[in-house]
């Protein structure tokens, strides 16, 4: 059976109530309406500029009086995201509360079927089939249901290019584009109105996207976070997480693709980068 990862970076948010489904609906990058009770969903709450305040997984759990969102979010952000919520809110019959002290967010990256675990929710990973499942368990039991090291999810997460916010984009200062999420399922661009929604369809249909993050395989140990990468004397991004040789970076494209058409190798802190060039 495949093993579980504590993620202790991360706090959840319940969000119930008669409007809760149409509440986030509204405010989200994703389709909240058409979510179904044992489903999880990958979305994020924007800026009106269209940049992400915070990115987080949304389970949707049955209840009397419809369905119960929990929403995994980073720990540092769960503030910002209940203050957010409770803004916005207005006259909605919602209502939010912090669970974080009851419930841990856990990863099964290995998992091919449904794990046989003791959940409060459980679902596939709705970035990539390649990462597995998703699940929220108590708080009593995180300690002996995740045994498995971090560094397993983390190899699957900057395999598939799904970053972590904070470390691979900037909260505040990235669109869904450049952390990826419209290619990890996290932006449904036909659902209708949401917050910052203009901004990201028109980034959407304007052309090729400047800046993603982007895998890379280091020639030797992957730098630290932070570290700016160079080709010649142009600076075309900086590293983010990595696991040995393998990492992630925020790369200006245009840049990178000059760099390889005209021989140059990316270096970061003296370590020779080998990227692939995406699609913007």
């Amino acid at each position: 059976m495949a093993s579980a990862t504590l993620l202790s970076d991360r706090a959840v948010v319940e969000v119930a109530g008669p409007d809760a489904a149409k509440f986030l609906h509204g405010i989200l990058t994703n389709d909240v309406k058409s979510q179904e009770a044992g489903e999880a969903r990958f979305a994020a709450l924007l800026t009106p500029q269209g940049k992400i305040i915070t990115d987080f997984f949304i389970f949707a759990k049955a209840a009397e009086d419809g369905l119960v969102f929990l929403l995994d979010c980073p720990a540092a952000l769960k503030e910002t995201l209940l203050d957010r919520l409770k803004f916005y809110k207005l006259r909605a019959a919602v209502t939010l509360a912090d669970r974080s002290a009851e419930v841990s967010s856990i990863a099964i990256p290995e998992a091919t079927e449904r794990p046989e675990l003791d959940t409060i929710a459980l679902a596939p990973d709705p970035r990539a089939p390649t990462l597995g499942w998703r699940g929220l368990v108590t708080a009593e039991s995180a300690a002996t249901v995740a045994t498995a090291p971090r560094e397993i999810y983390d190899a699957k997460r900057i395999a598939a290019a799904a970053p972590d916010g904070g470390v691979d984009f900037d909260y505040g200062d990235a669109f869904p584009h450049e952390a990826n999420m419209d290619r990890l399922a996290g932006v449904d661009f036909k659902k209708g109105c949401f917050l910052g929604q203009e901004v990201v369809s028109r980034m959407k249909h304007r052309g090729p996207v400047r800046k993603r993050v982007t895998t890379f395989h280091a020639q030797g140990a992957a730098p630290a976070p932070g570290t700016p990468v160079k080709a010649g004397e142009v600076e075309i991004g900086v590293t983010g997480s990595a696991v040995g040789d393998e990492g992630l970076a925020l790369i200006r494209l245009d840049r990178l693709a000059d760099a390889k058409a005209g021989g140059a190798t990316p270096l970061a802190g003296g370590v020779a980068l080998d990227f692939s060039v995406p699609e913007a």
